[in-house]
């Protein structure tokens, strides 16, 4: 590809984010959310995903230091859950400590669940993960660029400098770190992974279609890629999630005071019938 080419693409890709940022979420996929609080209202009663549960089996983390005291001891057999609300204490205690690791422990722990097994990229990543010797510079430097400057600048002091920890994982950390570190600035962060990725490409060729800035669906599989998102992505990602959330909020059929999270968990929780 050449420059031009590569100007002209991103030329539609920015014309596509002002499309999503102008229309946000189509009324199937808000039907389809309301449909989804319909059936998790009790269980996310307060408007936040805190309730949000994942199980894991701690005896396959045994290799694993520092481990967090909210976390089962590994020493305990069979399988375990945490909440959100759970690692987001354990993180704010972490962090008060200064204890980044034991931070990125708990964080790394949930999101992975019991799709982590001692050989695999569960507990076999994050030692290797532990093992890297600017791991703590790079952790403690993502929270201080969150706390001075913003979500999408914490980001992009974290992307590329950890071996081994991609974004799905490290803004799971910004998230939890983001509850008890709020930014200086914009939006707190939100998890980005691979299913979320998907939703949003789903809505972006939607939009790219109807308005003809993407009609073969290319440049929404560009920008929401599956992994390896730019800090710019992340950016544009965190205001269309906040600017959604306020949508749903309008809404009767969704809390009308609920955080950005919770369509977050929504999204990522529910089948591809949210994108309409």
């Amino acid at each position: 590809m050449n420059e031009q080419d590569g100007q002209g693409r991103q030329e539609r890709a920015d014309a596509v984010d002002r499309e999503m940022a102008a229309r946000l979420l189509p009324s199937p996929v808000v039907r389809a959310l309301g449909r989804w609080w319909e059936a998790n209202a009790s269980a996310y009663a307060d408007g936040t995903p805190g309730a949000h549960s994942v199980r894991y089996t701690p005896s396959q983390w045994a290799q694993i230091t520092p481990w967090p005291p909210t976390l089962a001891p590994t020493s305990v057999g069979g399988d375990s859950a945490v909440s959100r609300a759970e690692v987001a204490s354990a993180v704010a205690d972490a962090l008060r400590r200064e204890a980044f690791r034991e931070a990125l422990v708990g964080t790394y722990v949930w999101g992975k669940g019991k799709r982590g097994t001692p050989g695999g990229s569960g507990p076999a990543t994050l030692d290797k993960i532990l093992a890297f010797d600017g791991l703590d510079a790079a952790l403690a430097a993502a929270v201080t660029a969150l706390r001075e400057q913003g979500a999408p600048q914490a980001y992009a002091a974290i992307q590329r400098q950890v071996p081994g920890l991609g974004p799905a994982f490290f803004t799971k950390f910004l998230y939890f770190t983001g509850i008890a570190v709020p930014p200086a600035h914009g939006p707190r962060p939100l998890i980005l992974d691979r299913v979320l990725s998907r939703r949003l490409r789903q809505l972006a060729a939607a939009v790219g279609r109807e308005s003809g800035h993407d009609v073969d669906g290319s440049i929404a599989a560009w920008v929401w890629s599956d992994g390896n998102w730019s800090p710019h992505r992340y950016r544009v990602y965190l205001s269309f999630m906040h600017a959604a959330a306020d949508q749903l909020a309008a809404d009767e059929g969704w809390p009308s005071g609920a955080a950005p999270d919770l369509l977050e968990c929504a999204l990522f929780t529910t089948t591809s019938e949210t994108s309409g």
